[in-house]
């Protein structure tokens, strides 16, 4: 049976490769189970992929600024190859610095999204639903205040979760999708 609200070209695609959307569901999932697990393992790994991008950016950026050096503003393109390169080494080298700094940077992040929300839901007050919106922007500010005031043992364990509960909730969403798609 067909979703409504989904258009039948998308549920036909879905149906059609709902093996794959199971097993990358299944594969998200145990990824997900296990970064929760070993929140330290995730949380480092990633941080040091997201190092190895700096570097790889980077690295692009300061060719580009050689090669464009009669341009104007290659020296300025220059310092932000630098900058992206300094962040890479940092991130992918020093495995517990570098997750202090990304856990801060998450809980800023936090900080403003839910000071933001909240002011979003006080300008629909008393509309439908501003409660909801009030709710998320507090609770996004806590985790926010949560992160920061942990520092830095929370850096050992947050961006690992957050991963974690990221990864099972969208392979739970593709095992769902699967199964109604295929009728299961």
């Amino acid at each position: 049976m067909t979703d409504k609200r989904m258009r039948p070209d998308v549920m036909d695609a879905v149906r059609q490769f709902h093996e794959y959307f199971r097993n990358v569901g299944i594969v998200l999932i145990v990824l997900g189970v296990l970064a929760i697990v070993f929140p330290l393992f995730f949380s480092i790994a990633a941080k040091t992929l997201l190092g190895w991008v700096f570097l790889l950016t980077g690295a692009a950026l300061l060719y580009h600024a050689f090669q464009a050096r009669g341009w104007r503003s290659a020296m300025l393109s220059g310092v932000i190859a630098v900058l992206h390169l300094a962040l890479g080494v940092y991130l992918a080298f020093f495995a517990l610095t570098g997750l202090v700094g990304l856990t801060f940077l998450v809980g800023v992040v936090f900080l403003l999204q839910g000071g933001l929300e909240s002011v979003i839901a006080l300008q629909h007050r008393p509309g439908r639903g501003w409660g909801w919106l009030a709710l998320n922007g507090a609770v996004t500010l806590l985790l926010g205040i949560l992160l920061i005031a942990g520092l830095p043992g929370t850096a050992l364990w947050a961006i690992g979760v957050i991963l974690g509960i990221n990864f099972l909730m969208s392979g739970i969403g593709f095992v769902a999708l699967a199964s109604a798609a295929s009728g299961q």
